[in-house]
């Protein structure tokens, strides 16, 4: 080899290895109860605990026993379902199972929470193999599934919950929430012609029945959704003599009424009386 040539080699070989990515650190669950999981890095980022206490929640007593049932055998390590939470938006799935989460790693303290985008499904198999070889047990959330991306994404969460040869991880439990029940797009595509879009939308009705568990959120009646305001102004000792009224007003101009707008009421009431609130 020419001499002259080994500075720029050396040059060369430096700056690729610049450029490569780092190699993932080990993730440290002692850090947090709750993590965002990134698939590029493979990175665990620790999140604060949700601070909305799970009684908070008006109007899904019902929903509200069946999942934490659920998630305290988990905790216990007994057999649970996967849990897909579906109804209309605003009903309260995603802050019932981080409150119900909450309540139940009081007094679990191996179990996680992982949150996951529901544009990265696709990373789930490999998420899903690096947990089961964890001491640790995860609750693996992902807010508002569904596949409008196609038929690829419905196939790597159906491949994650069966776990291939090696079975699903018995550590691992997955809840999703959906305004679908059957997580399918609003609409498909023509362009790969009836007999594939057929077969797509065959692939992502049937991801649902890989859940176990299904607990549905209806709409919010008139009566609920004030119960859901009084309840927050109570915990909260937000007064004001018209609550009742302008809560209805707000939710007239809002054209819903949810647990979530219920919230929103209250923010801006605790706002205009100068109330901190936990989130």
């Amino acid at each position: 080899m020419d001499e002259a040539l080994k500075p720029l080699l050396q040059r060369i070989a430096e700056a690729l290895e610049r450029l490569a990515p780092a190699a993932p650190q080990p993730a440290d669950f002692a850090a947090a109860r709750l993590f965002r999981h990134d698939p590029a890095s493979g990175a665990f980022h620790p999140a604060p605990d949700y601070p909305l206490a799970l009684d908070s929640l008006v109007g899904v007593d019902r929903q509200k026993a069946r999942f934490l049932e659920t998630l305290e055998r988990f905790a216990a390590g007994l057999p649970a379902n996967h849990a897909l939470l579906w109804g209309v938006r605003g009903t309260g799935k995603s802050s019932l199972a981080k409150a119900a989460f909450m309540a139940v790693v009081a007094q679990a303290p191996t179990l996680k929470l992982v949150e996951v985008d529901r544009d990265q499904v696709t990373a789930l198999p490999e998420l899903f193999d690096l947990l089961r070889a964890r001491d640790e047990r995860f609750v693996v959330l992902c807010d508002d599934l569904s596949f409008e991306e196609g038929a690829a994404a419905a196939k790597a969460l159906k491949s994650a919950l069966e776990g291939g040869v090696s079975g699903p991880p018995a550590n691992v439990l997955f809840v999703a929430t959906s305004n679908r029940r059957h997580l399918m797009p609003r609409a498909h595509s023509e362009d790969r012609g009836l007999i594939a879009t057929a077969e797509d939308a065959e692939e992502e009705v049937s991801v649902s029945d890989r859940f176990g568990l299904w607990i549905g959120f209806p709409p919010m009646d008139q009566a609920t959704y004030l119960a859901a305001v009084a309840g927050y102004a109570k915990r909260f000792g937000l007064k004001t003599p018209d609550l009742e009224r302008r809560a209805l007003q707000w939710a007239q101009l809002r054209g819903a009424r949810s647990g979530r707008v219920a919230w929103q009421f209250i923010r801006d009431l605790a706002g205009e009386l100068g109330k901190p609130l936990p989130l």
